[in-house]
Formats: structure tokens, C-alpha cells, sequence
């Protein structure tokens, strides 16, 4: 039977993140951000009551409908962008591992990249370079094979990586066969204190400024064997095949990012939705002519815009978590759907608000103009706007469109 009702364990579930958003996250969020620094605090408070940890990770994940990590996601973000990254910001490292890695890679990495409530960790996904941001095919960073040792040996560059310079444990992508192009990459997992990488560079942002964004430096870093997710003999297989012309096996960051779209998407949400109900509070309250500007049609309809184009977002994006948990292809680019509709929609929603609050809304004195500046980044990572409707037009018209 089809329904949208939201279960029990849902609506306690979206519950309790709600409370910790609103009563742990939003009352720090300004701080946070004109500090600019990993609010290692509130991570320490989500860890304990087990909102940052590997078991409600994969508890979430085993949800058969899909919806739980949306639901969280979005409530987190609601309570503010920066923060929620901050604490979101490793579970990209484990969808990498997650998808990729071997039961026992999981099993050992895994719970390494959350730490515990008295030792809090972190976890970064190393894809994007300068050079090869939304085309990995263009990427860089080699991983050679040291068949003496049975190390692999890592060069390059990562860029733009949440959590590159505060992570304990790197998911870094890599090209082992320069000829097969984006076929000929890997994934590996490794400490961040190796010796060779460089993670001294970190970036300041015009948004999600309480989440550590940083550029990685590999020279010659020499990873065990043991660290290649997957291992040797899926890889020397998937090789194998693309040598041969022979389809599956593909690139290990594309898989996490399909993994990954719709939950980035009620990320966009989060923040969307907390634009829109200050606007809609604030117009109710603020009088103008004698009037509160809520009775202003134009006001008003601006909101109502608004509130259609969040929930509208919200249904595509349950919609992709759903299929993408349960192994229904996304053969018009639903995936990608989500995550462009849901950015479009924070972006939008947030503009809109700080036009509600006139010069209010302009100012750091009121939450709008951070939520602003966190949504514009949902049009550019883990896929630009553009690169979304790429994805979207190649599998709706089944031509390889450039």
C-alpha cells in the first residue's frame, strides 16, 4: 500500500534529532561560525547521547525504507549548516568504505573514523582535485604498486576534502591505470598521519564555516596492501574488465556519490526549511503601516512559493533514498534529481527569506543571511547544478550528452 505517513520509529526518530538541533546546535551555531573552527564540543554532546557514533550510523543505514538518514539529515541542518557538516561530515568517508570496502575493512575502519564520546574522531572522503572536481576522470593522484613490500604508493593532491585537515582516517581515491581513465581508479583507506601527507592548508569559506574544509597533499605515502578497499583480487578483476570493454566494476567515488545525492539533498532541505519558518514568523510579527507584512499578497505568496518548492524537494529526495536503498535503478536520473532540486530550493529559499527581513536579513545580526551563505555551496559540491542536469539528460535521452 502506498503511503507517506511517517512510522512510529520516524517520527521518534526525526523527534529526538529535532531536539538536539534545536536545543544543542542552533543556540551555537552563530558562534561557531565566526569562529571558524570544528565545534569539537557539540560533536562530543552528539556523541554521547549517540548521534555521532558508528552503531546509530548503522542503524540508519539499515533502514529498509531508506528514509532515516533524510529525516536526521534534514533536522541537523535545520539546526544549522555549518554544525550539521561538522557532524555529518565523516559519515562521506564511510558511505567511500561503505561501498566499497570488505566486511572486515568495515568492521575495522569504520568505527575509527567516529572514536567514542571521550575520544571524539574524524573521517574525510579524498576525491576532488583542483583539476578534477566534477570530471574524476581527470584526476591525478597515483597509487603504484610496490610489489617487493605489497604497499601501495600514493601522489598527489586532494582538494576541497570535509574534514581534510582535523580527519584520523582518509578514504582517498586514486588512479592505479592511467590508460582505463576514470575505470582505472581505486579507493584506500589509511591513517591521516602518515608519513608524507601534508594536510597544513585550510581553506576559509563563504559558508558552513564550523565544518573543516581543507586541501591533502600525498608524497609518496606508502599504504599497505591491506588498506585497498575491496582488495587486490576485486580490483586486479575489475581491471581485468575494463581492458576487455566488458561493463561493471565502476569508479569507487561515483558509487559513493550515488550513495550519498539524496542525503546531501535533505542537507539542502535542513537549511531551506529553517529559512522559511524564521521568514514566516518574522513576517507574522514585523508591522509595517499598521499591519504585519504577512497580510502584504506579496509577502505572502512569496512564502507560499516557498513551502510548495521545500516539500517538493522533500518527495524527490525520499523518493531517491527509498530507490537507492532498495536497488531500484535510477534510470532517469533520479538520484541526481533530488540533490538539484533540493539545492536550487535552499538556495531560493534563503535568498527569499533575507528579502522577507529587508535590511534585517542582510545582517549577521539575524540567522538568514548565514543560512544564505550556507545553501550556495548545495549548487556546487558532490556535483555542480550543471553537472546534476548532465546526469539527468544522459538517462533520460539515453544520448552521452557533453
Amino acid at each position: 500500500m502506498f503511503s507517506l505517513e511517517l512510522s512510529q520509529e520516524h517520527t521518534e526518530l526525526r523527534d529526538w534529532a529535532h531536539g538536539f538541533a534545536a536545543d544543542v546546535i542552533r543556540p551555537n551555531a552563530h558562534e561557531w561560525d565566526e569562529r571558524e573552527e570544528t565545534p569539537w564540543p557539540i560533536l562530543q554532546e552528539a556523541a554521547k547521547i549517540g548521534l555521532y557514533g558508528f552503531e546509530t550510523m548503522a542503524n540508519l543505514q539499515a533502514d529498509e525504507t531508506g528514509l532515516s538518514l533524510p529525516i536526521v539529515n534534514e533536522e541537523m541542518f535545520w539546526g544549522d549548516g555549518g554544525i550539521g557538516m561538522a557532524i555529518f561530515g565523516t559519515s562521506l568517508a564511510v558511505a567511500g568504505i561503505f561501498s566499497a570496502g570488505t566486511p572486515d575493512q568495515m568492521v575495522e575502519w569504520i568505527p575509527q573514523c567516529y572514536g567514542d564520546a571521550a575520544d571524539v574522531k574524524a573521517g574525510a572522503f579524498c576525491s576532488s582535485e583542483p583539476e578534477a572536481g566534477s570530471d574524476v576522470s581527470a584526476m591525478r593522484t597515483r597509487a603504484v604498486h610496490d610489489q617487493a613490500t605489497d604497499e601501495w604508493v600514493i601522489s598527489g593532491q586532494k582538494a576541497w576534502a570535509t574534514n581534510g585537515g582535523i580527519a584520523d582516517v582518509l578514504v582517498v581515491q586514486a588512479v592505479v591505470d592511467k590508460e582505463l581513465g576514470s575505470r582505472g581508479q581505486a579507493a584506500f583507506v589509511m591513517p591521516a598521519d602518515l608519513p608524507g601527507i601534508d594536510r597544513s592548508k585550510k581553506l576559509k569559506k563563504h559558508g558552513l564555516r564550523a565544518s573543516n574544509t581543507a586541501d591533502i597533499f600525498f608524497d609518496e605515502v606508502r599504504v599497505p596492501g591491506a588498506n585497498l578497499l575491496g582488495g587486490k583480487e576485486k580490483l586486479d578483476a575489475k581491471l581485468a574488465r575494463a581492458r576487455e570493454g566488458r561493463k561493471g566494476g565502476g569508479q569507487a567515488a561515483m558509487a559513493t556519490f550515488e550513495l550519498t545525492r539524496p542525503i546531501v539533498g535533505s542537507q539542502a532541505l535542513g537549511i531551506a526549511r529553517a529559512a522559511y519558518e524564521y521568514a514566516l514568523e518574522y513576517a507574522k510579527g514585523r508591522v509595517v503601516f499598521g499591519r504585519p507584512i504577512i497580510e502584504n499578497q506579496s509577502i505572502a505568496f512569496m512564502l507560499a512559493d516557498i513551502r510548495t518548492e521545500i516539500d517538493a524537494a522533500r518527495l524527490l529526495v525520499w523518493r531517491a533514498a527509498w530507490m537507492g536503498k532498495n536497488g531500484v535503478p535510477f534510470t532517469s536520473g533520479e538520484g541526481s534529481m533530488s540533490k538539484l532540486k533540493a539545492g536550487r530550493v535552499a538556495v531560493h529559499a534563503t535568498e527569499r527569506a533575507m528579502q522577507i527581513l529587508g535590511g534585517n536579513g542582510y545582517t549577521r545580526e539575524y540567522p538568514v543571511e548565514r543560512m544564505h551563505r550556507d545553501a550556495k555551496i548545495y549548487d556546487i559540491f558532490e556535483g555542480t547544478e550543471q553537472i546534476q542536469q548532465l546526469v539527468i539528460a544522459r538517462a533520460i535521452s539515453g544520448v552521452h550528452i557533453r
